[in-house]
């Protein structure tokens, strides 16, 4: 995992992954996720993206009001700007690193397997 900081130089796998991020509001603040601090790392690959973000999931300020509605919206949208369209498997992971969203393209492992099997 790289620790985000918004001064970083960044490879451009990441830069084209944080460009798309920073269209996810955060609606707390109304500004994106990166500004807001709710970004704390992410590790990118050809295939999958992984972004651990700035709270902690069985804190119970968190699981409980508007928090619990902000960050479930955050997951659900870095789902749909991620999920298939540029990344076959997404993992969204809190600070104590538990899994707060997953997304994995079985069908298309499924299929590989397959392949590689009958090749």
């Amino acid at each position: 995992m790289k620790v985000y900081m918004p001064d970083r130089e960044w490879p451009e796998h990441y830069r084209a992954v944080l460009d798309e991020l920073a269209k996810v509001t955060d609606p707390i603040t109304g500004g994106d996720i990166l500004d807001s601090g709710v970004v704390a790392g992410l590790e990118v690959s050809d295939e999958t993206l992984k972004i651990w973000l700035n709270f902690e999931s069985h804190a119970e300020y968190n699981i409980t009001g508007a928090s619990a509605i902000a960050y479930s919206k955050i997951i659900g949208d870095i789902m749909e700007h991620f999920a298939l369209i540029r990344f076959q498997n997404v993992y969204i992971y809190d600070l104590k690193n538990n899994p707060v969203g997953i997304f994995e393209n079985r069908k298309r492992h499924k299929i590989e397997g397959i392949t590689q099997k009958e090749v």
